[in-house]
């Protein structure tokens, strides 16, 4: 067996002196919880994605329970989800007390199927949360067309979702900060975004997210960042940095909120990583993915992931690579090979109705045949910025030789 600390790793993060030196700051401040960097990060990030406001919390599934909470989903409520995602999209809804209709997947990109979301659509579907497979973004005008077109049939309950007057479209947009739709990086295409910036993100802040508002008219998205940020601080109406203004000290709780904020040392990894996203790590990023494509473009049993469109440009998070004709069987064995040739690989997703917890609810993989044959024949290659072009040839060739292994005695190419 190959000794683990020779391993090519799967997804290790970035971190330089540059970042430690800001973490130090960051400690030295006296200022480590919510405060001026995670204020300071979340102005950069609207700069960025030119959404209106947008919010930082400790993580991604936070962002999207909070959003649907706001938007007030509960018990009797139908949220359409992808069945291929990690559990997190379909837990947040379960979290609510509403029932997740999970939806079929695209065979070319991973991505939900807009004509499967319009099939599943019903009077009680509050919210449409599509997924990013691999940063790759969605189709995400054909989505908001078909939120648009709900409003006769919407059960509106609350005065919020009658202002709105159709269902909510929420982007799990955890790979695809940097990405682009229709020349516009996400962030700013549907009603909200979120972001995850976990340790093997493209952009990390150890734990993280941010969710995008991008609410239109006559919402006032200034509003909806301060009520998120009471429910995001057990409802109090002012966080310890207003506290701290003086003579301010006293507070109320005005709701029984959660307790999600980000902390300033988070903040202070993000503002690094932030500066140099576009000039460093998303180049290095593409280039990888670009050498990978290189090495298995003559491969007649290799399906190679999509990164660009007419409509769209990926994150390059994920290199989602498929073989052709072979069972999830084989999938594995080709897995256990490469991992013994010292190269750390993974599977993008399980799709979440695989699941036990799901499984018990009453959903099924039959129901979701596309998504599942995604799932079996995919191995999800090491993309991340310190890997090295000669790493890449390593992981690309032991990809090969063990996957030309299990199709012998097949012809390959």
């Amino acid at each position: 067996m190959t000794d683990k600390l020779k391993m090519i790793p799967f997804s290790p993060p970035h971190i330089d002196q540059k970042i430690i030196e800001e973490v130090i700051a960051a400690l030295k401040s006296g200022w480590i919880t919510t405060g001026p960097r995670t204020k300071k990060f979340e102005q950069q990030l609207c700069d960025y994605t030119r959404a209106p406001k947008v919010i930082c919390l400790n993580s991604a599934t936070a962002g999207l329970e909070l959003l649907l909470r706001w938007f007030g989903v509960k018990e009797g409520d139908e949220v359409i989800v992808p069945a291929y995602t990690y559990s997190a999209t379909a837990n947040v809804v379960i979290h609510c007390g509403a029932t997740p209709v999970f939806v079929d997947t695209n065979a070319d990109t991973f991505n939900i199927s807009v004509q499967r979301i319009a099939d599943c659509i019903s009077p009680r579907t509050k919210v449409i949360m599509p997924v990013d497979i691999g940063g790759l973004p969605c189709d995400y005008d054909a989505i908001m067309e078909l939120a648009k077109n709900s409003a006769a049939i919407l059960n509106s309950e609350n005065e919020i979702q009658k202002q709105l007057g159709r269902i909510l479209v929420l982007s799990d947009a955890a790979h695809s900060i940097g990405a682009f739709y229709q020349g516009k990086k996400i962030g700013c295409h549907v009603d909200a975004s979120v972001f995850s910036f976990h340790a093997v993100k493209n952009l990390t802040t150890a734990e993280g997210g941010a969710v995008c508002l991008n609410l239109p008219a006559p919402f006032d998205n200034e509003e909806i960042y301060r009520a998120l940020n009471i429910k995001s601080l057990h409802g109090q109406n002012k966080d310890a940095l207003a506290k701290m203004q003086k003579g301010s000290w006293e507070y109320d709780i005005v709701e029984a909120g959660y307790k999600c904020n980000m902390t300033d040392i988070a903040a202070a990894i993000g503002l690094v990583e932030l500066s140099r996203y576009d000039s460093e790590t998303l180049p290095r990023r593409k280039k990888i993915c670009e050498l990978y494509q290189q090495h298995f473009s003559k491969k007649s049993w290799a399906q190679l992931p999509v990164f660009k469109t007419d409509e769209a440009e990926s994150s390059y998070h994920l290199f989602l690579l498929r073989i052709k004709n072979i069972s999830e069987q084989q999938r594995n064995n080709i897995i256990q090979l490469i991992t013994e040739k010292g190269v750390s690989v993974n599977v993008h997703f399980k799709p979440v109705p695989m699941m036990s917890f799901y499984k018990s609810l009453g959903y099924t993989i039959d129901s979701y045949p596309v998504a599942y044959d995604n799932y079996a024949r995919e191995i999800s290659l090491p993309v991340y910025f310190d890997l090295t072009n000669e790493q890449v040839a390593t992981v690309a060739r032991a990809v090969i030789e063990a996957t030309e292994k299990i199709l012998e005695p097949k012809t390959v190419a």
